[in-house]
């Protein structure tokens, strides 16, 4: 059989002995929509949002309105969403001043050409858009102290707001449960230190800490209570198919919205766990695999579905190379997977690293099982330094996995291990 995995903006393929294939995991509500069944989509549920007034309402007496939304690593259909969401604030006061704000995170800055191609021109150059920087200090104020201690530090415009809104879209989060809602808050428009702190080792490694998982979940209980603080007054938060294309919206409150769609994104992403010797994966192509780091998320993914000592598979262009210095180094510092965890974990959470916690997550991947790297535009050698094995195609990585697992192993397919919660 011929099998296909989405890859950077095309598709990896490769043949494989069908008698070997387990099956392949994939999201039901897939279904193709059309750009106006899109914006009919967004615009119904930002008339009829989740214990909230409308939009307008909130705008009405506004007259400093901060919107969020995400960065270029986020598959956001901000060409369809933002101007319905701006013209809904203005329906309710044309004369309010709007900022859009990207939530960055801890990534780095999105280029004006990545704006362009995100918003469009028309409105790039119409709206005031600005790009959070989590390591400018002087751009921050303080907003207190997060339930586990840390400091929460968000961008000054939260000041300057009377009106904090977001826009993002949900999909399973490999520690945070999902992602969407509050995280535009924390970490997208939060201090490096705030970042860290959410994201140190112990809150990693607790089990409450995994794709689907809100409750009990120590990440999410901060991002919580930093959209309370930062006083997130209205979301709009969109799911999307393979196609990124929008098949469900929520808008309104920031918890209850947020919810409603977690719960369709498990109803639609949910899948029973079943072990394979070798696992096919991958981010679903642009832009979530631009980079190694952000390729943990599908090796993640995988790591439900794999047995121990089994192999992954993972098809990610990582066209931008690692994606993170800090990550990088853990790596290539400590060479091992495992000495790599024992560095992490003996970390105090004021103590946290950039980026460890994709290094964190990683390591314990790798722990499980080998992991092949598929990808014809990012240096082998770059890869190899993470521990990682090489593939420039498909083809060739299952050719590299048999020599481990024996031409008979079983192999499951998950062509976008992102979005699949395992159950």
């Amino acid at each position: 059989m011929r099998i296909s995995i989405p890859y950077y903006k095309g598709v990896m393929e490769a043949d494989l002995d069908a008698g070997r294939v387990l099956g392949a995991v994939k999201a039901r509500h897939q279904e193709q929509r059309t750009e106006e069944q899109q914006r009919q989509i967004v615009a119904e549920a930002l008339r009829e949002p989740i214990e909230s007034p409308r939009l307008r309402e909130l705008a009405a007496d506004k007259q400093r309105v901060l919107v969020i939304t995400s960065d270029h690593t986020r598959p956001m259909p901000s060409a369809i969403t933002l101007p319905l969401l701006l013209d809904e604030i203005r329906a309710g006061n044309p004369q309010a001043e709007i900022k859009i704000i990207v939530a960055t995170g801890f990534h780095r800055a999105m280029t004006e050409a990545e704006m362009r191609q995100r918003f469009g021109d028309a409105l790039f150059e119409r709206e005031t858009i600005l790009v959070h920087d989590s390591r400018d200090d002087a751009g921050l104020t303080r907003y207190g102290t997060l339930p586990s201690g840390g400091e929460l530090w968000l961008n000054s415009l939260v000041s300057w707001a009377d009106l904090l809104v977001s826009e993002g879209f949900i999909e399973p989060h490999f520690f945070a449960g999902y992602s969407g809602g509050r995280k535009s808050v924390l970490p997208g428009i939060s201090g490096q230190a705030t970042v860290f702190y959410n994201h140190n080792a112990r809150f990693l490694a607790d089990e409450h800490s995994r794709v689907g998982v809100l409750e009990e979940n120590p990440i999410h209980r901060d991002m919580e209570y930093a959209a309370e603080r930062a006083g997130l007054a209205f979301i709009l938060n969109v799911c999307l198919n393979e196609q990124k294309q929008i098949t469900y919206a929520v808008a309104g409150d920031r918890t209850a919205a947020h919810r409603k769609g977690c719960e369709f994104v498990r109803r639609s992403t949910g899948a029973k766990t079943r072990t394979a010797d070798i696992v096919i994966t991958g981010n679903g192509g642009y832009p979530l695999d631009l980079n190694i780091y952000q390729s943990v998320k599908c090796m993640s993914g995988a790591e439900a579905f794999v047995r121990k000592d089994g192999v992954i598979i993972a098809c990610c262009s990582c066209v931008d190379g690692h994606g993170s210095q800090g990550f990088y180094d853990l790596f290539k510092t400590h060479g091992s997977p495992r000495r790599v965890m024992g560095a992490i974990l003996e970390k105090a959470p004021e103590d946290t690293m950039a980026d460890q916690w994709q290094a964190q997550v990683m390591a314990r991947v790798m722990q499980k099982a080998t992991v092949i790297l598929v990808t014809d535009q990012c240096d082998p050698a770059l890869i190899e330094d993470f521990g990682l094995l090489h593939a420039s195609d498909l083809q060739s990585a299952l050719a590299l996995a048999d020599q481990w697992m024996g031409r008979e192993s079983s192999v499951l397919l998950l062509p976008n291990g992102v979005e699949i919660i395992p159950l």
